[in-house]
């Protein structure tokens, strides 16, 4: 089972991660999602449990859980489809009106 761990202290490892989540059995490997460019956390990560019934019981026990002073999230992860990536802000600035509203007036 993939899990979904969102919620992270910026200090936690993946060997922390792995650590918390081996509570409830059998962690196959534990992975905190890093920026490229700055390798710094970016706050969630991702757990993969052999055992289905073990993962659903971390997921229920330690979803809203504090941990390390920030509440989690957790959840079951969804798969990624292929070639879908998050929404990006075009860092443009202005209300995203372009040049359509600029000679209006």
């Amino acid at each position: 089972m993939n899990i979904f761990v969102a919620g992270l202290s910026y200090q936690i490892t993946d060997a922390d991660l792995k650590e918390l989540f081996e509570e409830y059995g059998e962690v196959s490997s534990a992975k905190i999602i890093t920026d490229r460019e700055s390798r710094r956390s970016k706050g969630y990560g991702f757990v993969e449990m052999s055992n289905d019934e073990e993962g659903q019981r971390a997921i229920e026990e330690l979803n809203d859980a504090e941990y390390d002073g920030r509440t989690l999230s957790v959840s079951v992860a969804r798969p990624r489809v292929e070639g879908e990536r998050a929404p990006r802000s075009n860092n443009r600035g202005g209300g995203g009106y372009g040049n359509r509203d600029r000679n209006r007036y």
